[in-house]
């Protein structure tokens, strides 16, 4: 054969090598986990059939899942809204908060049994671009003192989150899942039904079973089969849900009791951002899509009678590069009853200034002093404050045995305030 035979041949392999390799994915395309997703649909919760408002172990699962499977959970912001960019405090007012918490799910974790725990390890938050901070008449741990609406429109990223109603503030990404649990067996429904009606009677704040708005509707709806007994979101219970917990961040392993078989795992209410005490009763709340991977630990509920969770350097990413810290006792004036003890006995609290082994007394007073310092050192205004103070503020217990005064500590990042 000939050179120029030879360069022919030559060049048809080429040819043929490129159309092969054109025809192979490159790396975008290589799959290396098996990923089942949990979608949203509709503009709210009540337009999708994998949502839910309320607890029930009656409520039927919307997915089914092998363990191991990576698990995308589409969820929605907390009070299932129709705010942006441009709402303002009337629309906080009007928000329905019989909608609170719209939850992803159940799903069915296949294999696992009652008395099981679930691990659930949180891989990944994808942020929406939008996020809101609100502040609701009658609701968060100053209520007596911020009365009057407020809503802080964030812009988000991975990196940052600004708000135009708080200039001069960014607030870090921190995301994790607000409320995440299972669904509560009979005998757990029952009691919590039974203990929560008691504190209710004893004067206590409890949110009890309210049909209204309440989906899945066919069992918790006003006609639904067990309307009268479908659990509120906004407590967490002995099987999770809204804890709030900003420790549980990305790289940490939740562990769930397991009280129905298959577990009726539920995602929701995720935080870009959140202090610990979330004080004006929201943190930086978002849509966003949420990936777990799920584990069983076979009879593990015996001894995780409650959540646990565990991990490795989370916190230390958690941890301020700079901050300013309050603290707090539990002293208040003479005659005062402290908002959260008025359903106990305020004639023998009233006249007394100090209080015994009270950590809410010394926390709410941490806070105070830190929103007071924001308002006089960096300019904001009192509510500018209780909201960054709920985003960015830790409340750390000091000490539990230097009785009567407790010592609570509000710490703030001062890398969150720009010139």
């Amino acid at each position: 054969m000939r050179a120029g035979q030879y360069l022919a041949a030559g060049g048809i392999a080429l040819i043929l090598a490129a159309a092969n390799m054109s025809a192979r994915a490159d790396t975008t395309d290589v799959k290396a986990w098996d990923v089942l997703r949990i979608e949203k649909t509709g503009t709210h919760c009540a337009d999708d059939t994998n949502c839910m408002n309320r607890l029930h172990p009656a409520i039927e699962p919307v997915a089914f899942a092998k363990p191991g499977q990576h698990l995308v959970f589409e969820t929605r912001d907390a009070l299932d809204s129709d705010f942006d960019l441009n709402s303002q405090p009337e629309d906080v007012t009007a928000a329905d908060l019989n909608l609170v918490h719209p939850m992803t799910g159940p799903v069915h974790i296949e294999g696992a049994k009652r008395g099981d725990v679930l691990a659930v390890t949180l891989l990944d938050i994808k942020p929406d671009q939008y996020g809101y901070t609100v502040i609701v008449p009658g609701f968060g741990f100053l209520r007596d003192r911020y009365t009057e609406p407020f809503i802080a429109n964030w812009k988000l990223t991975r990196v940052e989150a600004v708000s135009d109603e708080i200039p001069g503030v960014a607030i870090p990404f921190n995301g994790f899942m607000g409320s995440v649990g299972v669904l509560p067996g009979e005998p757990e429904l029952e009691n919590i039904l039974a203990r929560e009606a008691a504190l209710q009677s004893a004067g206590g704040v409890v949110l009890t079973p309210e049909p209204t708005s309440a989906l899945p509707s066919e069992v918790c709806g006003p006609e639904g089969t067990h309307k009268d007994e479908c659990l509120r979101t906004i407590p967490p219970r002995e099987n999770g849900g809204n804890m709030d917990v900003k420790q549980m961040q990305i790289g940490t392993t939740l562990l769930l009791p397991c009280f129905v078989d298959g577990c009726g795992l539920f995602i929701g209410d995720v935080h870009y951002a959140q202090g610990d005490g979330e004080v004006s009763g929201t943190a930086i709340e978002m849509g966003a899509e949420v990936t777990v991977a799920t584990e069983i630990r076979r009879g593990e509920a015996a001894q995780v009678k409650v959540p646990h969770f565990e991990g490795g350097d989370e916190l230390k990413r958690l941890a301020p590069s700079e901050f300013y810290a309050t603290t707090g006792f539990p002293l208040k004036e003479q005659g005062e009853v402290p908002v959260f003890s008025t359903y106990l006995d305020g004639e023998k609290i009233g006249p007394l200034e100090n209080l015994s082994e009270d950590l809410t007394l010394a926390a709410r007073n941490a806070l105070v002093a830190l929103i007071d310092w924001m308002v006089e050192e960096k300019g904001l205004t009192p509510q500018q404050a209780y909201v960054v103070a709920s985003v960015a503020a830790d409340l750390r217990i000091g000490q539990l045995v230097d009785v009567p005064n407790y010592t609570v500590s509000a710490i703030i990042p001062t890398t969150i305030f720009r010139e």
